[in-house]
């Protein structure tokens, strides 16, 4: 996919069309907040959610936009996943992981600053030799899955990541995909959070998307990388009409429950 400029600014005028979108196609909306730290620009927080349990782990999700966010967990390590899209890059990270090679998951020089011992884990680290390889690293484990599968995204060079916190909170990112033959046996997994690419130019478009959000029945589907050139789309969001879907603006931060 070709590199494309990604312009927060917008975020402020999707912010009304996010709500009158979700009302229109049914959608929940998650009761996002503005990060404290790095994430700029951002949309409008939407009070109060339906369909939340109270509480949560105390681990935090900041979608920056398009393919990008960041984790950080209840004990402070802090974990960047396809960096590109939008703001929040300031916080020292633990780990951070790629996709696959194109550009726009791979601007890791917008993380300044490392911690000691910062690890980068990459589609070349994920999958060797057609092994999806997994890394437990004490505060989190990190599995690689299938990804790609479509003329864009070869399936042997592209991974997507199930990020598994110490309490069991579980995150899957997709990546750049289509539909992939491990996706169905995820549903077993109960994951909590699931993000499912959804352009319909470089990878599956949002029919299939839900499909594939149907298969691996996550607790909560989140639409993400859904237009070209976007950090978010709302229309396009709320027309991912999945059970236990969820719209996070980017930009905004969420604590994951």
């Amino acid at each position: 996919m070709k590199k494309t400029a990604l312009l927060p600014a917008m975020l402020l005028s999707l912010a009304a069309v996010v709500s009158v979108c979700a009302a229109s196609f049914g959608a929940t909306v998650i009761p996002a907040r503005r990060a404290d730290s790095g994430a700029g620009a951002s949309a409008a927080s939407f009070g109060p959610a339906t369909g939340l349990s109270s509480g949560g782990s105390g681990h935090k999700l900041l979608y920056q936009g398009h393919g990008s966010f960041r984790i950080v967990t209840a004990d402070g390590h802090v974990i960047y996943v396809d960096p590109y899209a939008g703001e929040g890059y300031d916080l020292p990270a633990d780990l951070i992981l790629m996709t696959h090679s194109h550009m726009d998951h791979t601007k890791d020089e917008l993380i300044e600053n490392r911690k000691e011992g910062c690890q980068t884990i990459t589609w070349a680290e994920a999958l060797v030799n057609g092994e999806y390889k997994s890394f437990d690293l004490g505060y989190v484990k990190v599995e690689a899955v299938q990804a790609g599968n479509n003329k864009n995204h070869d399936i042997n060079v592209c991974v997507g990541y199930i990020i598994t916190m110490p309490d069991g909170v579980s995150v899957y990112a997709t990546g750049d995909t289509s539909t992939t033959a491990q996706m169905a046996e995820l549903a077993s997994r109960d994951l909590h959070y699931a993000f499912f690419c959804c352009d319909g130019k470089f990878n599956m478009d949002i029919p299939e998307a839900i499909e594939c959000a149907k298969a691996v029945k996550a607790r909560h589907s989140i639409p993400y990388h859904m237009a070209p050139g976007e950090l978010f789309n709302a229309e396009r969001a709320a027309q991912f009409e999945v059970p236990g879907q969820l719209i996070v603006p980017a930009g905004e931060e969420i604590t994951l429950k």
